[in-house]
């Protein structure tokens, strides 16, 4: 009798058991599922954005509240300067640069903003924690040798003295769209401190619309120009490497190595680049991966470059801008589909009509993100083309 006592109570105990760990396996899966929807406190503040909805933070790891999108930009975004910036630039002249001028703009409608990131990789990449646990385009993972062969010919890694020493520098992004023809802006766009040009985009021939000077000029291999008599001869050429054949074709170029044509380029790519190794510099990647992730919001892809989360360059020297200059300005940016006889690039002929959807870009959400910068005067269009 003893015995059947011990056993029945033996089962009890062990069918508590079996509930009690079911009711705390429930609980558990329960958890992750809201965490998962939801966002976590313990998110880090630089986590890229999913497209599921997630809760925002401060550049302090606070919580924003429901005034700011999912993404953490300020819903109300008013094209009057905040009152305690109204009085902190109240007093310069008109056309007088104003020093941190875009990063403060920048920080008020979008509190996740941290303005230090160096523009170009130097000698210390190996450290940067942001960009060293992503593959390109977002990081240099796998790439440390190649990049150190690059720095320890190239030796230079900020911009010319002459621009560093500037106590407030004013920067424009010239885009190719076909909105720059016929606009005569080339006087205002070389008056900027640091003018800076996006791939294979001329210069020769249009400089009443597009100006004449160029500081940087950022590319990858397959939009790099192929002719070498078309590179300005003082301006910087930055490489802004989307796969890790990018900074392979890099090396090539700065140790005039022979470019093979089957190293994985989806079409021809310049052999040379008529500039010495001081005058090279490469773009960090941080600015691609915070543009895509943490101010575009496009999907994040385990960290891989994937369908439609890749930022176009001029969105990325944007970003960039935002980092490195006071002031922030644009031209020749937007594509007006509902012009499809307009010129698609200023420098042509094809039409509007010729943009095709992109496998690796998402439009809609580049020019959203731009024009948040616009409305809130983070940034000048002068063409007004977003």
């Amino acid at each position: 009798m003893g015995l059947l006592v011990f056993v029945r109570n033996l089962l009890l105990a062990f069918c508590l058991f079996l509930v009690l760990g079911f009711l705390y396996y429930s609980a558990w899966k329960l958890h992750l599922l809201h965490s998962s929807k939801y966002g976590h406190c313990s998110l880090p503040r630089e986590k890229p954005i999913a497209d599921s909805v997630v809760l925002s933070f401060d550049s302090g790891g606070q919580t924003l509240g429901s005034e700011y999108d999912r993404l953490g930009f300020l819903l109300n975004l008013d094209s009057k300067l905040p009152a305690e910036l109204a009085t902190k630039y109240a007093n310069f002249s008109e056309g007088a640069c104003k020093p941190g001028y875009a990063s403060a703009l920048m920080t008020a409608i979008f509190p996740r903003f941290s303005k230090p990131a160096p523009m170009f990789l130097d000698d210390s990449f190996r450290k940067w924690a942001g960009i060293r646990e992503f593959v390109p385009p977002f990081g240099i993972k796998g790439q440390d040798n190649l990049i150190h062969a690059i720095l320890s010919v190239t030796k230079e890694y900020r911009l010319t003295p002459a621009l560093d020493s500037l106590h407030c520098r004013r920067c424009i992004i010239v885009g190719n769209g076909g909105v720059l023809a016929n606009k005569s802006l080339g006087s205002r766009i070389d008056d900027y401190d640091i003018v800076v040009r996006l791939n294979s985009a001329p210069v020769k021939g249009f400089e009443k619309d597009v100006g004449s000077k160029t500081t940087l000029r950022i590319t990858y291999p397959e939009g790099a120009m192929q002719r070498p008599e078309q590179y300005e001869r003082d301006s910087l050429f930055v490489l802004a490497g989307f796969k890790w054949q990018d900074f392979k074709w890099l090396k090539y170029i700065v140790f005039k190595e022979r470019v093979s044509a089957s190293d994985g380029f989806w079409k021809s790519v310049a052999t040379r680049v008529p500039k010495e190794p001081p005058e090279i510099r490469i773009l960090n990647p941080y600015f691609i991966k915070e543009a895509a992730f943490t101010l575009i919001g496009l999907p994040f892809n385990n960290g891989l470059m994937g369908r439609g989360n890749i930022p176009t360059l001029g969105s990325v020297a944007v970003t960039m801008a935002l980092h490195g200059c006071d002031e922030v300005a644009v031209a020749g940016f937007g594509y007006d589909m509902s012009t499809p006889n307009a010129p698609l690039h200023y420098y042509e002929t094809v039409r509007m009509a010729a943009i095709k959807e992109s496998w690796t870009h998402n439009i809609r959400r580049e020019k959203e993100f731009l024009r948040k910068l616009v409305k809130a005067r983070v940034i000048t269009d002068l063409t007004s083309g977003i």
